[in-house]
């Protein structure tokens, strides 16, 4: 099995097809079990934390990953909470980066 958090993003130039069918679904079990895949396009999970420092100190952390990797989450934080949705805009669906942000994200919780 591929340790996807060792991997780099790398830019998807656009012009493909996003993850579809079993290619997809053989991604899934490469992730932390508490990403669920939504609709065939985007991943999600959602993190709780015990006060509103402690999720905007993960936001933070999540930043400076999505910098690093040019790879960028939606992110909706709130007190204790903090969402994430990973999708690749320029294909409009899933792409192997996802899966590699959403594993390198599981590693600094």
């Amino acid at each position: 099995m591929d340790n996807l958090a060792q991997k780099k993003c790398v830019p998807c130039q656009g012009g493909i097809a996003p993850l579809a069918g079993e290619k997809l679904e053989s991604y899934k079990p490469k992730i932390g079990k508490d990403w669920k895949i939504i609709n065939s396009h985007h991943l999600e999970k959602e993190f709780r934390f015990k006060d509103f420092k402690q999720a905007l100190e993960f936001t933070d952390k999540v930043g400076e990953l999505a910098e690093s990797q040019g790879h960028h989450p939606d992110i909706l934080l709130t007190w204790g909470k903090v969402k994430i949705s990973l999708f690749t805009h320029k294909i409009d669906g899933l792409h192997e980066n996802d899966f590699i942000m959403a594993a390198k994200i599981d590693e600094i919780t």
